[in-house]
Formats: structure tokens, C-alpha cells, sequence
């Protein structure tokens, strides 16, 4: 089974993703990775590491997607960027099993439908990090920013998804969900969310509590939340900032004077658990929910910790049958036709 591994997208390109993606061979048997990207940098960076040479292959490309193109116009045009060659890889190769990518979000979201499909059972396919919690695991966060405008069928579909997601991926046989509103009340929210209350309740398959709100993504009893894509992505963004905030403040706190220095002797190895912890890119990346094949979008600034696990996320996505499951749990359950056409 093979892993395509996007090698120039994201801002520490290809260096951390090089990293990144050797250290999740050293992590686990019985894959290899396949590099897209400039085939003489990326080489220049295999040749820092030991590693397993007969897991390694480089795909040569020419090109490369930034985020100051345009989605759908670099997906048509740049054919052999190392996004597109990866995703055509991901499509047409039956060994490979799932793609990685740093690179600009809109295309990989754009090169994700375009290229791979849906899933014919899928009305919009979802973005779905993993957001740490203060039990110490993580929440998904479903959606985060693919789908700015939703239908309250869509948060529906979401709930499964990700309820299949979490089974798959992470062992959890009954996840809890809730959805992301501005009150825990069965009433609380706008008709969008009062709406997709209503369909979540309803459908028997997940373990769906009720309303959570934004601090409940951190700090309640919650495995999954269920936003739309506008909602999500500013809760995610809340959640990075917070960790930035925390981290900075403690420094600033222990640098300040000799009595904060030598404080910070004490609680050196509490800090950095803390500060780890803050960290949601450290989890990974988002996988995208809907599509035919396995595709994980890491943080556009993510470095060697955060591309290893999201590498890990695709080869334990696909080996525990993700599409399948989101399939099967989708099989049968019937949403009003005319939103599937909109």
C-alpha cells in the first residue's frame, strides 16, 4: 500500500514534508510513500536521513500550486504540479491507498472533487481535524471551512461521516456528537441549526447528545462537532489562537525575571505538556469526509510533527476501510433529493 505525499505543497516545503513523511515510515510497517514534487530537492532532503530505501519513490513534477492561484484554474491548468500528478496518482493507482497534502486548501479541496469525486451517497464532503481536548484525546470538528454555506441535510450527513471516521480511524465504537450552536438548549441556533437538530436526532445510527457550545470543543463530554464550514473554521482559528496565546504569555511570564527563570526549572516538563497539547496541528490534519478516495489536508504551515501523523491518519483511514464505512452508514438514509442537484 502506498501513500502519495504532496512534497512542495505548504510553507516549509519540501523539507518538513520529507521529514515528515520518513519519520511515519519509522513509525510503521507495511507501506511506502510516494513523493510528488521536484525530483532533485526532494533527493537533496532524502539524503539528510536513513531510512528504508525500498519504501521510497519520487514521482518527478514540474510545477507547483501556491496559494496565490486559483483553485479551479491551477487544477485545470497545472497538470503536472505535484497536487495534480498526486491526486491522479491517488485516483488511477489501486496501491495507493491516500494522499497527503500542505498545500493551498482550496485546491486541495477543488482538486479533491474535480479529480477523486464524491461519494455518490455524499451531498458535500466535509473537512474534519481533530481538535485536542482536555481529556487528554481529541474532538472532530466536522465541518471546518469546506462548505461556508450549509443546508441542515449537510450537518446531517456530517454527523455520520464523522461518526464513521472516528470508528475507523481512531477505535471509538460510539462516538458522542454534537452539534456546534450558541446555546446547549434544543432551540438555541438559527433555523439552519434548529433545522439540522431536528434530522441529527432522528437518525439512529449515531450517538447524536444534543447542542454543544464553542467550549465544549475543548472542554465537554463531546467526541464529534458538527458545524457548518463558516462556524468551524472560526472555532478552529479560536483554538490555534488560544495555544499561540497561552504559549506566548507563559514565556513572557518565565523570561521576565530571575525568580520567573528559575520557576520555569520546576515546571519546564508541565509547560511543554501543556503547550503540546495546545497544539491541534500536532494531531494531524483534516481529513476530507465524502470523498471516493482517503485525502488528508495537514496545516499549510505544518512541520515534521504534524505531516508524520497526518501521513499515519491516511494509512489507518484506509486500512480501516473509511470510504466503506462511510458507504455503508449512508446507505439508505434518505435526505430530499433536490438538495443533492443544488
Amino acid at each position: 500500500m502506498k501513500i502519495v505525499v504532496d512534497a512542495m505543497g505548504g510553507d516549509n516545503a519540501p523539507q518538513e514534508i520529507v521529514k515528515g513523511a520518513l519519520d511515519a515510515l519509522s513509525k510503521r510497517v507495511g507501506f511506502k510513500v510516494v513523493f510528488t514534487g521536484d525530483e532533485t530537492r526532494v533527493r537533496e532532503e532524502l539524503a539528510k536521513y536513513e531510512y528504508e530505501k525500498n519504501r521510497v519513490e519520487i514521482v518527478p513534477c514540474s510545477e507547483v500550486i501556491t496559494n496565490d492561484d486559483m483553485p479551479t484554474s491551477a487544477i485545470r491548468n497545472k497538470r503536472d504540479s505535484s497536487l495534480v500528478v498526486g491526486l491522479k496518482l491517488l485516483k488511477e493507482d489501486s496501491d495507493v491507498g491516500g494522499l497527503v497534502s500542505a498545500g493551498s486548501t482550496g485546491a486541495v479541496l477543488t482538486g479533491g472533487v474535480m479529480i477523486i469525486g464524491r461519494m455518490k451517497e455524499v451531498l458535500r464532503p466535509a473537512l474534519c481535524p481533530g481538535v485536542p481536548n482536555v481529556r487528554g484525546t481529541r474532538t472532530l470538528l466536522c465541518d471546518c471551512g469546506a462548505n461556508a454555506e450549509c443546508k441542515p441535510q449537510f450537518l446531517a450527513q456530517f454527523g455520520v461521516m464523522a461518526t464513521a471516521y472516528a470508528r475507523a480511524a481512531f477505535g471509538i465504537k460510539e462516538p458522542r456528537v454534537g452539534l456546534l450552536t450558541n446555546g446547549t438548549e434544543e432551540h438555541k441556533g438559527d433555523p439552519l441549526h434548529i433545522e439540522a437538530h431536528k434530522l441529527l436526532k432522528e437518525i439512529p445510527s449515531i450517538n447524536f447528545i444534543g447542542n454543544v457550545e464553542g467550549r465544549d470543543l475543548m472542554f465537554g463530554d463531546v467526541d464529534i462537532c458538527v458545524a457548518d464550514g463558516f462556524s468551524g473554521n472560526v472555532a478552529l482559528k479560536a483554538v490555534e489562537g488560544c495555544g499561540k496565546t497561552v504559549s506566548t504569555v507563559l514565556k513572557q511570564e518565565f523570561t521576565r525575571n530571575l525568580s520567573g527563570k528559575i520557576a520555569y526549572l520546576f515546571a519546564k516538563k508541565q509547560i511543554g505538556k501543556l503547550r503540546d497539547m495546545l497544539d491541534y496541528a500536532k494531531l494531524g490534519g483534516s481529513v476530507f469526509l465524502g470523498l471516493k478516495k482517503v485525502v488528508v489536508k495537514a496545516h499549510g504551515n505544518a512541520k515534521a510533527d504534524s505531516v508524520c501523523p497526518s501521513v499515519l491518519q491516511a494509512v489507518d483511514a484506509y486500512r480501516n476501510d473509511l470510504i466503506g464505512s462511510i458507504g455503508e452508514m449512508l446507505s439508505g438514509m434518505t435526505f430530499r433529493e433536490e438538495e443533492e442537484d443544488e
